[in-house]
Formats: C-alpha cells, sequence, structure tokens
C-alpha cells in the first residue's frame, strides 16, 4: 500500500483506515459499514500482497460530517 501522506491525517477528525479481510467480500461490507457512518472515500477495489493471505483495502474517513440515518450529511443551519 502506498503511503499515508500528510494531508490525509492534517487535521483532527480525519482518519485512514487499512483493512485486511480474508475476502472481497468481507473487505466492501466493512467500507459499507463505515461509509454508512462517517464521511468515506469510495473504494472500487482491493489489493493483495504476493504471499499473505487475504486481501487490503484502504479508504479515508471524515469524523467531522457525521451522517444521519439516510446516509446524508445532515442540513447546514441556516
Amino acid at each position: 500500500m502506498e503511503a499515508i501522506n500528510e494531508v490525509h491525517v492534517s487535521e483532527p477528525g480525519l482518519v485512514v483506515v487499512d483493512v485486511a479481510a480474508a475476502d472481497d467480500e468481507t473487505a466492501f461490507a466493512f467500507h459499507t459499514a463505515l461509509a454508512a457512518r462517517w464521511a468515506a472515500t469510495s473504494v472500487e477495489r482491493t489489493t493483495r500482497d504476493a504471499g499473505q493471505p487475504g486481501v487490503r483495502l484502504r479508504c479515508y474517513l471524515d469524523l467531522r460530517q457525521p451522517l444521519d440515518v439516510s446516509g446524508q450529511a445532515p442540513a447546514a443551519p441556516r
């Protein structure tokens, strides 16, 4: 996996999540659970490390932007 860039964690509330899972389905299910709760980058594929079991996935979360039950960021106050 690529190195974590300083901009990815430049402010409190920004998180880099590296997932190791047995298979693609498990990794994507975990990402879906994270994305249902917080603003998260989309992911399209997992990676495999030669000689290592399972798959890996990286995503970025912004914990400063919690989502409501519909999966949308709350409306800004007027």
